[in-house]
This record gives C-alpha cells, structure tokens and sequence, in this order.
C-alpha cells in the first residue's frame, strides 16, 4: 500500500506486484525468508479475500539459503560448562547440553519434570506444542541435587529475583559470559548447545532416529542436517595431498 500509493489494491496488476517484488531483492535487499513472506503476504489477499483464481496470480518463489548450523566439540562445550563458577548458572547449561534443550525449554521446566527414576527431562508443551522425554546425565543430576538443596524452589525449576519463571534473556546472558571467559571464538548461541548434543550423538553412533525423538522434530529431514556436520566416516580418511611428495 506504501510502495503504489493512493492506488486502488484491487487495480494493481500482476506485473505491477512482480515489479514491487524486484524492488524488495533488488533495491532494499530483503532476505529470503522475508521475501517469501511477501508472496504468501500477497497470495492470500489476493486469492483469498479478492478471490482472483490462482491461475491469474504467480510469482516464482526465492530458494531459500541452506546454511550448516555452527557446533561446538565436546571439548568446547566442556570449557564453557566449567567457566560458570555459579550453581544454578552451571545448571541450567547442562540441563540444554544434557537433553538438548531449547532456549524457551529450559526456562519452562518445573521441578516435577525431572525424573530421576528413569532419568529423564519431561518437556512440556515444547514447539508444535509436543510433549516429550529427553536425557537427564548422570552429571546433570548430581549438579541439580545440590542445586535443589541450595535454591529450594518449589514450583519453576528455575525462578527469577523477583519470582516466577527464569527469563529467557538471562539465560543467552549467562551463556555469552561462559563463552567469553572460555575463550570460545566461534559465533555461537545458546542453541547451538543443542546442535552440538545432537552431532556428538550421532558421532557416538546414536541412531538418527532416536535422535528425532529427543530433540522433537517433527519430520526426519530437520534432523538430518547432522549428518552433514558430523566428522563420523570422515575420520581415518586421509586427503591426498597428504600423499603427495612436495
């Protein structure tokens, strides 16, 4: 509406929008993603509320980028899991590198969704609004009873100062000073404590499937990606430039 003015949106031809379309990629070099959500943005005005067949309306689709996500070695996310000298900070971060949690994940625990038992983490109403179990370690556990027996909390697993849930933000917080103090150079996020639990399972010979559960994806392709980040198979290869006499 900003781009044709004073125009009528019902007088605007198809070339017109493939015209407002290039101006996105071209001139304000919007991503991909943004892009796309322009089309379906436009899509269902047209189709839906104006009710123009489909036929009339088409706009090819930007491909959208496949990047790797960033993983850490074990050694790595070991460094930064003894740089949190605090408790509960520790905690939380072994909690999201022991199940392979996600951010929102690991601040929505309560103390009833761990079970010792079976050692296991009880997500609640994770992303699709799935419920599912994950790993509870061996570590993790002996960590999270002194925490229990230091911090007493009742409801949330992890409270705030001012009660209620931890904070999201507070978490990437203690995250970034653990990366910082030690010394990691990688861009790194909390969540890629996450890509980097599923990539040492897979190195240790974890089924891709298993995988899948643990981390609750809903299609196996979102898990597959692992596989083109693990170093299982590429060891023992040898490059042949190694083989060469120079």
């Amino acid at each position: 509406m900003k781009y044709f003015k004073r125009r009528q949106l019902n007088e605007i031809r198809d070339e017109e929008i493939r015209d407002y379309l290039l101006y996105l990629n071209t001139k304000r070099k919007v991503s991909d993603s943004y892009l796309n959500q322009a089309i379906n943005s436009i899509k269902f005005y047209y189709e839906k509320v104006l009710r123009r067949p489909t036929k009339e309306y088409y706009l090819q689709r930007p491909r959208t980028s496949k990047k790797l996500p960033e993983v850490m070695s074990m050694e790595e996310v070991s460094s930064i899991l003894r740089s949190v000298d605090n408790i509960k900070h520790r905690c939380i971060l072994y909690l999201i590198y022991s199940g392979g949690l996600r951010l929102g994940e690991v601040t929505n625990l309560k103390v009833t969704d761990i079970d010792p038992g079976r050692m296991m983490i009880k997500i609640r109403q994770g992303k699709g609004k799935k419920d599912r179990y994950t790993l509870l370690s061996d570590k993790a556990l002996d960590l999270l009873r002194q925490y229990l027996q230091e911090y007493t909390p009742s409801d949330w697993l992890f409270q705030g100062k001012e009660g209620g849930k931890y904070s999201d933000r507070s978490v990437q917080e203690i995250f970034h000073k653990a990366v910082r103090k030690a010394g990691i150079k990688k861009l790194v996020t909390v969540h890629t404590l996450r890509h980097s639990f599923a990539t040492h399972l897979l190195e240790q010979g974890t089924d891709i499937r298993y995988i899948q559960e643990l981390l609750g994806h809903g299609n196996i392709k979102t898990t597959l990606i692992y596989s083109h980040i693990t170093r299982k198979g590429i060891i023992g290869i040898k490059s042949p430039l190694d083989s060469m006499t120079l």
